[in-house]
């Protein structure tokens, strides 16, 4: 799968994901899925309505088998909850009561500050259609709800777990900026890289009459340069755009590359990149 490699670190820490009463395998399985992304592996039960384990939920899963073999199965949310130390509920819908709500960032950093010291934590996701009922959402010491369209504030299983995922992540990292990988360096290209292309354009260009009026030559030689010099090339770059004119230089459309350089087109302009 994409994006997956065995060779790198697996993390495996955080809190428990406590799903409460949840109803189609797949869902679980996209749960599942969201955790692994973002260094989640602790998933709780509650009741799941089409029973566990579950194939339609390990497909679905999409290779998160650590998490799906390590799920906890229970009987009640009270038991699900009950060796934590401090717990989230989630939803999007407005509560009568005195919890605390969070934004989901305060509710991710509350929950690091937590598990460094020592302590249990969970977040309670409820139902795919239904959410968490109030008497769930009382077991809870706090509540964390997403910034959503309020006219559209219903998230599936998976989005939510995610977006809590997400934030957990972001806030194991030295900063906000940070990335898994960075991009590959690249040395700059020199002036002379650059004259070079300059040089090997206006050739092909010239060859083809480009120039038709000598008097508009140096005019329209200006813009070019101004053009090309516009980005920072690299040299790996100006390879490739000296590649493209040594092609385009030696080859046309009846008689393509392939095929054998047609008679009078195999100069090859020193440095061109052609690696035919």
């Amino acid at each position: 799968m994409a994006g997956t490699n065995s060779e790198r670190e697996l993390l495996t820490e955080g809190p428990a994901i406590i799903l409460a009463y949840p109803q189609l395998g797949e869902n679980i399985g996209m749960v599942a899925r969201a955790m692994a992304n973002f260094g989640l592996s602790e998933l709780r039960l509650v009741n799941p309505r089409d029973g566990w384990p579950s194939e339609k939920a390990r497909s679905a899963a999409s290779r998160a088998d650590h998490v799906i073999d390590g799920a906890k199965l229970y009987g009640s949310l009270e038991e699900a909850i009950a060796d934590l130390n401090f717990v989230y509920a989630t939803t999007a819908r407005d509560r009568d009561g005195y919890k605390p709500v969070r934004s989901p960032i305060v509710a991710a950093r509350t929950l690091r500050e937590r598990f460094r010291s020592g302590e249990a934590v969970g977040i309670i996701f409820g139902r795919e259609r239904t959410g968490l009922t109030n008497e769930e959402v009382a077991l809870a010491d706090e509540i964390v709800t997403f910034p959503v369209n309020p006219a559209f504030a219903s998230l599936n299983l998976a989005q939510a777990v995610l977006l809590m995922s997400y934030e957990w992540m972001k806030t194991g990292m030295e900063s906000e900026e940070e990335t898994s990988f960075q991009a590959i360096a690249q040395r700059p290209a020199t002036k002379e890289h650059l004259q070079g292309l300059f040089d090997h354009l206006e050739d092909a260009l010239e060859a083809r009459n480009y120039f038709r009026s000598a008097d508009k030559k140096p005019k329209l030689v200006e813009n070019l340069r101004a053009v090309l010099t516009r980005p920072s090339f690299t040299e790996s770059e100006i390879q490739v755009l000296r590649g493209v004119i040594s092609s385009l230089d030696r080859f046309t459309r009846e008689n393509p590359r392939g095929s054998g350089a047609p008679a009078g087109r195999n100069r090859k302009v020193q440095g061109g990149g052609d690696n035919e």
